[in-house]
């Protein structure tokens, strides 16, 4: 059983004071749960440890992508293929933050890899910041967390100058170069975890800017805002739906890459470690690894079974049905013109009323901290985000 610590979570006015808006969920209850996770040292270190073992084996598998011309098979749209490529090929092109889905971990259940949001992960600021403000709100001590996210992402900021683990020369070779931001208009959780990066990259040492994408300006001969040229761009707006909704995008950043113009963060490339066909490709290479999955584009024979869209969010157009295919769970969504993977199916740790765990464990060079969703049998929109705590 999960071990959980009742806890009093702060009222909305402080949340929305530290810029945390999305506190209340579309049915109006509270979208952050009134109690957290106890975990413990032993179990926050083999989550360090998995996402670690787990990045380098995704790394691994993007170069045999890569040289075995793999891009179509995993479903990256044919219009971001080069960009792929060359974002791969160029160490420039690094990957500043991702999260790792996570079944187990915890209540003696092995750790398992759900999925990878290698490009556009949420629940960044929740996990950054408001699990570690709750422990303060409670008089426990917030150091007592598998948290240093905020820490690790300001970092990484640096390592784009660096292009190694060690940041002590940042300031000899950063050159003034800028960091623009962008979210789609009109979205307050997008905007706040931009800004909230934007501020690390500020703490970085790096000049920014926040911009809504609608009024940035690119061409093939780079990305500019009210005039100015950015070296780098951070957009939170998935790969694939550029490719998908904005093909004339697509074109543009591609020969922005191509003429050395900037550099986009988070890369092309995580679009491949994004979608869900990479996991097939991983148990192809790994098979029987004890943090995978089986993993197939056909369904699996006589085993209980998870069918999800390979760009699906959100527990959107996901399907799970037992051994005998009797669908235990199922929710429509918008992704079911993309195709299916089908991977095995292994039950989330539970509390005493039901409600399954799932971890998610940020990856800044390094596994970096986690936090939970709580829900059904399919976490979905209406999930609750749990903190934590290190003890025991």
């Amino acid at each position: 059983m999960v071990k959980l610590l009742p806890v009093k979570i702060p009222d909305n006015k402080f949340m929305e004071q530290i810029g945390f808006s999305w506190h209340t969920d579309p049915d109006n209850t509270p979208y952050i749960a009134n109690e957290i996770v106890q975990i413990t040292p032993k179990e926050a270190d083999a989550y360090y440890e998995a996402v670690n073992e787990l990045y380098d084996m995704f790394v691994e598998a993007g170069e045999h992508i890569i040289k075995n011309n793999m891009l179509h098979e995993i479903g990256v749209p044919f219009n971001l293929i080069d960009a792929v490529k060359m974002s791969w090929e160029n160490d420039v092109h690094w990957h500043l933050y991702g999260r790792f889905d996570l079944a187990g971990g915890i209540d003696g259940k092995p750790i398992k890899l759900l999925e990878f949001n290698a490009d556009t992960p949420t629940a960044l600021f929740e996990t950054s910041i408001l699990q570690w403000a709750i422990l303060k709100a409670n008089g426990m001590d917030e150091e007592s967390q598998f948290n240093s996210v905020y820490e690790a992402i300001t970092t990484n900021f640096k390592r784009l100058v660096t292009l190694e683990e060690s940041v002590e020369s940042f300031n000899r070779y950063y050159e003034g170069w800028k960091i623009l931001f962008s979210s789609v208009r009109d979205n307050e959780e997008e905007k706040s975890t931009v800004k909230l990066l934007q501020t690390m990259a500020k703490d970085a040492g790096f000049a920014t800017e926040y911009a809504p994408i609608d009024e940035v300006e690119f061409s093939e001969e780079g990305i500019f805002y009210k005039g100015v040229e950015y070296e780098y761009w951070f957009k939170l707006i998935p790969w694939e739906d550029i490719a998908i909704e904005e093909a004339e995008l697509a074109r543009l950043l591609t020969h922005t890459l191509q003429n050395q113009k900037a550099i986009i963060l988070n890369p092309a490339y995580t679009l491949m470690f994004q979608s869900k066909a990479f996991m097939k490709v991983l148990w192809d290479l790994y098979p029987n690894h004890p943090l995978l999955l089986e993993t197939s584009f056909e369904p699996l024979k006589g085993k209980a079974q998870v069918e999800k869209k390979i760009f699906g969010r959100e527990g959107a157009n996901t399907i799970i049905v037992d051994k005998e295919q009797k669908i235990l769970a199922k929710r429509d969504g918008v992704y079911g013109e993309f195709p299916s993977i089908f991977q095995e199916y292994v039950e989330l740790p539970k509390d005493a009323k039901g409600d399954y765990y799932q971890a998610g464990v940020f990856f800044a060079y390094e596994g970096c901290g986690v936090g939970f969703r709580k829900g059904g049998l399919i976490l979905d929109n209406y999930s609750k985000f749990v903190g934590h705590i290190v003890k025991g």
